[in-house]
């Protein structure tokens, strides 16, 4: 399986609401989440903006280099933080998108990271750090692709190592990017009421 998921595709799942009629209730939220899971989101804060920079794939025929940008930013009042990663060929050409969602289970008292590329989708572990986040996708039987970011002084560092029982950790990608400015995606450009 085919699996280019790059920091920007990353990320989070559906607020922790469990649906009506599964036996579980909700907790009380208005239409922009509770409190707790825009203060959760807001401490995420450090992502937002426009990043630009490379990302290298590191597979059987070699390293690949992309021309790598994200743009992250809030939605839902705050309760959510949006990520798109694409990945450019020198000539321009789209070779990678993701699209990604953080959000807060206040049950869980965990961040869900709900992230779409190359076709695939899934729910992923997601956690801050002290200087970043990190997270985890499966990589086929007795395997995953462990990623670890850094985000300080308007740098973006992230490096995701392919894990398998037994082997060693190689190297699977690595994202350089730089801030080059703020955004206000994907909160602007609501339809207009008339």
């Amino acid at each position: 399986m085919h699996r280019r998921i790059f920091v920007a595709a990353v990320i989070a799942s559906t607020l922790g609401m469990a649906s009506p009629g599964l036996g579980q209730s909700s907790p009380p939220a208005g239409p922009a989440g509770s409190q707790a899971q825009r203060d959760a989101i807001a401490a995420l804060s450090f992502m937002d903006g426009e990043w630009r920079g490379t990302a290298t794939t590191y597979g059987r025929e070699g390293p690949v280099t992309l021309i790598q940008t994200e743009r992250v930013g809030p939605l839902l009042g705050g309760s959510v933080r949006v990520v798109e990663g694409r990945g450019y060929a020198e000539d321009g050409s789209t070779q990678f998108n993701a699209l990604g969602i953080i959000s807060w289970d206040e049950r869980a008292g965990a961040y869900r990271f709900r992230a779409y590329a190359q076709g695939f989708s899934g729910d992923y572990p997601f956690e801050r750090t002290e200087n970043g986040f990190r997270w985890r996708t499966p990589a086929g039987p007795n395997a995953e692709i462990r990623y670890e970011a850094t985000i300080q002084d308007g740098e973006w560092h992230e490096v995701g190592h392919y894990v398998a029982e037994g082997q060693p950790p190689r190297p699977y990608v690595e994202l350089r990017l730089r801030r080059v400015g703020d955004t206000d995606w994907p909160g602007a450009g609501a339809v207009a009421t008339r």
